[in-house]
């Protein structure tokens, strides 16, 4: 196992910057995921710390060792893609233990690494399969077990699930989970699928155009995201939000106000802010004593239900002619997750409240946040 180390790093192609001034520090034996929208730069860390790329200024660390300079082989880590990549013409035994016949390992150690990997990802038994007669779970399990019988310090995985169907993809964050557990070695993971990030790690990393934005364990990222892009990246429905300002007795907006002592959550009167709030945590009228400090009522105006079996998302319109955008929700839109035995309809007018000690509210200059209840 070994720490890694992030030491400003800065990566530009040219005049284009896909990483810029990163400083982040992985611990010894973590479970850490790179997560944010395509293009962000997370596989760009990845390879730096990797070696497939050079940084064009700063430091890698992997433990003690600065390895800026070294080449992948060099560097104590093993990387499984998301394409798999086995070759073709090799059986199971001979894709996972490729790497150490390419460094001359005695065949004893060879046989017992092999076997160790196969017991830990399953594959007992299989061994003498060709890829093409294995199924998309089975093959990047291959993958995985190539890399444990290397005994990295770290493991690097770049959305080595992606091209797995989706019931294939939650069983395999299961292996996942096992096999951190079971190795308990250091774990960099890069996806942009915040579920796989949110039940798989101790931290996050969520990063934006080549920025990092946050590091903290997955629920203090949703509980407490620094600023809008995290609020906003970090849930599934995400974030509503409204633009308005500060007021000397809370929160003003087009379509919602919203009471509390600005003084109490460090706000200051008169300050352009974004109040953000969770579809979890808001409830229709008749339901407010579910809220820990419900708000004042809101009326609304029901666009659309969409069932998902154990929740219905309800979308609403704060006032009837409220243009929708196929952009995503915005101004004068609200969505909140009702049960699904709710007997609300479309088309139907309904009263709502926020959880003021769920609400939070961000600076709309710099987007930083400003506090996270409006109790």
């Amino acid at each position: 196992m070994a720490s890694v180390t992030l030491d400003s790093i800065t990566k530009a192609y040219g005049d284009e910057i896909a990483v810029e001034d990163m400083n982040l520090e992985v611990r010894d034996g973590e479970f850490l995921t790179l997560v944010g929208p395509s293009g962000c730069g997370k596989s760009t860390t990845m390879e730096t710390i990797a070696g497939l790329t050079q940084p064009t200024e700063g430091t890698v660390y992997i433990g003690d060792r600065d390895v800026t300079n070294l080449p992948p082989k060099n560097r104590g880590v093993a990387m499984v893609f998301q394409n798999i990549a086995l070759f073709p013409h090799m059986d199971v035994y001979d894709n996972i233990s490729f790497g150490l016949r390419l460094r001359k390992y005695d065949q004893d150690e060879i046989e017992k690494r092999v076997d160790r990997a196969a017991e830990i990802v399953q594959l007992e038994g299989m061994l003498d399969r060709m890829p093409e007669e294995m199924s998309g779970g089975q093959r990047q399990r291959v993958a995985i077990a190539r890399a444990i019988v290397r005994q990295p310090d770290v493991f690097l995985m770049d959305e080595p699930l992606a091209n797995l169907d989706a019931e294939l993809r939650i069983h395999m964050r299961t292996q996942l989970q096992r096999l951190h557990r079971e190795l308990d070695t250091t774990v960099i993971y890069v996806t942009h699928d915040q579920a796989q990030a949110m039940t798989m790690s101790d931290r996050i990393a969520v990063i934006d155009n080549g920025h990092l934005q946050q590091v903290d364990p997955p629920l203090t990222c949703y509980n407490a995201p620094d600023n809008l892009f995290v609020a906003s990246f970090i849930g599934s429905p995400s974030m509503n939000f409204f633009h308005g300002s500060v007021t000397d007795d809370g929160f003003d907006s087009e379509f919602i106000d919203l009471g509390f002592d600005p003084e109490e959550v460090g706000a200051t009167p008169g300050k352009d802010a974004t109040l953000g709030i969770r579809p979890e945590d808001v409830y229709l009228k008749r339901d407010s004593e579910e809220a820990t400090v419900p708000s004042d009522t809101i009326k609304a105006h029901i666009d659309v239900l969409e069932p998902m079996g154990d929740e219905v998302f309800t979308y609403l319109l704060l006032e009837e002619d409220v243009e929708t955008s196929a952009e995503g929700r915005g101004e004068g839109q609200l969505l909140l997750s009702l049960d699904p035995q709710t007997d609300v309809e479309e088309g139907q007018d309904v009263e709502v409240v926020f959880d003021r000690h769920e609400a939070h509210l961000f600076d709309s200059a710099s987007e930083e946040a400003i506090a996270h209840s409006l109790a």
